[in-house]
């Protein structure tokens, strides 16, 4: 896979299988995010965090903010597809993870 792959080259991926590992699901859910519009929707989400979903609460005569969790948009499952321009820095992230992927054009 990864040798069809070059940089600037803008290809669609699709999870075929589940991984077994925290660590590979956390590396695709990564490589998800680096979509514009998922990047877009978190940075959109952390505005209103900021603003309205963190309680703020008096400890001890101090401010203290209990914040909200952040919201998963990229959810890690079989048949889920994305579409990345293919950076050098990606590259080794994209071999480790080649077996859970499907190549396809963009």
């Amino acid at each position: 896979m990864t040798s069809e792959i070059s940089p600037r080259q803008t290809v669609t991926f699709t999870i075929t299988k589940t991984p077994r590992h925290q660590r590979e699901r956390k590396t695709i859910a990564r490589l998800m995010r680096m979509q514009p519009h998922i990047q877009k929707g978190l940075k959109m989400l952390a505005r209103r965090r900021r603003r309205h979903d963190n309680v703020v609460t008096a400890r001890s005569g101090r401010e203290w903010i209990s914040r909200a969790r952040v919201t998963n948009l990229t959810p890690v499952r079989p048949g889920e597809t994305f579409t990345l321009t293919i950076t050098p820095q990606i590259i080794p992230d994209l071999k480790s993870v080649e077996a859970y992927l499907k190549t396809g054009k963009a």
